[in-house]
């Protein structure tokens, strides 16, 4: 195996679900704006990015989100940052939105007459391919499993530097959320919490070693 490859496995090994970090290393913020920057070139279906990372460094705020955060007990008198994954909601993504030709027209800057085949595309395939325009709640989930694709990223990112983290769904969404309206962070039609990741260096390592299943439980090759 060549080196490249053992590295990357390298890091999949050391990473864990980190619960207690040492709080007298602090990640430097520009180990952090690189695992940041890791996530904003991850892939989103359409291309669309239907996600925002917010970096709380405010203290108050911390201790406003920790009694609707039991996943986070542990961690947040120890992590040297806290990040919020939010996800668009239906406002944001149903193909019709001022943000989905932003995306189109803007961002990937597409000719006219592209954005238009592009536009028609997405209606398709939410209307008849997904069907995420029967419930509210399912363009918010299809969002929220996107944003999956940026937080792997970013763990595996960080472990290659050595850094831990601790990826988070311990909360109460409805209270956090409204936590974050009222402190004037999120628009509540645009925006939901997905989930947290909490970044820091271990206190100490884990008392086990990883545990998987098998390759042949996972994988099933198809000839």
């Amino acid at each position: 195996m060549d080196n490249r490859k053992e590295e990357i496995l390298k890091a999949h090994r050391f990473r864990f679900a980190c619960k207690e970090f040492d709080e007298n290393k602090k990640v430097p913020k520009e180990d952090l704006e690189f695992i940041l920057e890791v996530g904003r070139l991850s892939p989103s279906s359409f291309g669309f990015e239907p996600w925002k990372f917010l970096v709380v460094e405010s203290e108050e705020l911390k201790e406003k989100i920790l009694p609707v955060a039991w996943g986070v007990q542990r961690q947040m008198s120890t992590l040297s940052y806290l990040v919020i994954i939010l996800a668009r909601k239906k406002k944001d993504m149903i193909y019709s939105s001022d943000y989905i030709r932003y995306m189109v027209k803007d961002v990937h800057k597409f000719p006219d007459d592209m954005a238009k085949l592009r536009l028609e595309r997405y209606k398709s395939f939410q209307e008849n391919d997904f069907k995420l325009l029967q419930n509210n709640r399912y363009i918010f989930d299809w969002a929220v499993m996107q944003t999956y694709i940026p937080l792997g990223n970013m763990m595996t990112a960080a472990a290659q530097i050595g850094i831990d983290t601790c990826p988070i769904e311990g909360f109460n969404r409805e209270k956090l959320e409204e936590i974050l309206e009222s402190e004037g962070v999120i628009n509540s039609e645009q925006f939901g919490v997905a989930c947290m990741l909490a970044f820091g260096y271990r206190k100490e390592d884990p008392k086990r070693p990883k545990t998987r299943k098998p390759m042949e439980e996972v994988v099933e090759w198809i000839y």
